[in-house]
């Protein structure tokens, strides 16, 4: 079948034959940050190196939601349902409230200055996870080059407490993250030190305890071609990663179950629609979607 390669047959039962990959909009520098706004039927997107934030609907119009954006790059929503983003230029946690007024949460460590949050996840009990890699100062594009001031880390944020804590500091270049249903396992994309020669590139997956302690990670599946940026789930516990090639189907033993293959890089990606069976892709400068017979997990 076009578009796709199936590995395992497992993988052809997620697929609808009269549903194809669609080209929803082009012309954009890099697509990064998708989330799903159910409540206003629209898909949120970054246009990073553009310093915007873009919007579309299902009418297939596009239109700038945010500019300046600070660089933002990954969103999510909070229990509450406002939008949070990561900011490469200011280096920190933005919340978006109900009056559209934008409130910084956290920007600091230890009295130092986050790196660049690149992703976020928000945890039912409204902790709000995130990755702070080099990225988004390393280079002009995507942010402004900036000195760096603390090491790579995974983050757990309380909004309630203000509570900033690494929860994992063993990465060189952590990046999209993504929690199974029941919250027991996490998953986080390493994509290395990109200035060396040969950077570590892998997804890691941690046991997450009940009072949101991590195990210690173990390597949990390498992507190829390419490598993991950004990732989801769906309401089975398969994990959904970008790839050089498209979209990666893993089950949750860690196997590939299949592929949906898209003419460029794929950056990020999330569920959507009235159903949450659409998975919208970020293709480089092209933004895509596919119906598929999944739904993702449901977030606020």
């Amino acid at each position: 079948m076009k578009n796709f390669d199936i590995i395992d047959r497992r993988f052809s039962h997620y697929i609808l034959e009269n549903a194809p990959l669609e080209e929803l909009a082009g012309g954009f520098r890099w697509i990064e940050g998708l989330v799903w706004m159910g409540d206003a039927n629209c898909l949120l997107f970054q246009d990073l190196p553009r310093d915007r934030t873009m919007r579309w609907i299902e009418d297939a119009s596009v239109s700038v939601y945010r500019a300046p954006s600070g660089y933002a790059n990954g969103q999510a929503r909070d229990t509450q349902g406002r939008l949070i983003s990561c900011s490469h230029r200011k280096r920190c946690l933005l919340r978006t409230e109900w009056d559209g007024t934008v409130t910084r949460l956290v920007d600091r460590h230890d009295g130092k200055r986050l790196n660049a949050p690149n992703d976020v996840v928000v945890k039912s009990d409204g902790s709000i996870w995130f990755t702070d890699p080099l990225y988004g100062i390393q280079t002009d594009y995507e942010g402004g080059c900036q000195p760096s001031e603390q090491p790579p880390a995974l983050y757990r944020f309380n909004p309630q407490t203000k509570r900033i804590a690494v929860m994992s500091g063993d990465f060189d270049g952590p990046n999209g993250l993504a929690f199974s249903p029941d919250e027991r396992r996490l998953y986080v994309a390493e994509t290395g030190d990109q200035t060396t020669d040969d950077p570590k590139r892998y997804i890691m997956a941690f046991d997450v305890a009940p009072d949101g302690a991590l195990a210690s990670g173990e390597i949990f599946h390498k992507i190829e071609p390419g490598y993991a940026d950004g990732l989801c789930v769906d309401g089975d516990g398969n994990l959904w990663s970008s790839a050089a090639d498209g979209v990666h189907c893993i089950a949750p033993d860690g196997k590939l179950l299949g592929k949906i293959l898209v003419p460029y890089r794929v950056s990020n990606l999330t569920f959507g629609g009235p159903f949450r069976n659409r998975l919208f892709i970020g293709g480089s400068h092209t933004l895509y979607a596919i119906f598929l017979n999944r739904r993702g997990v449901s977030w606020p």
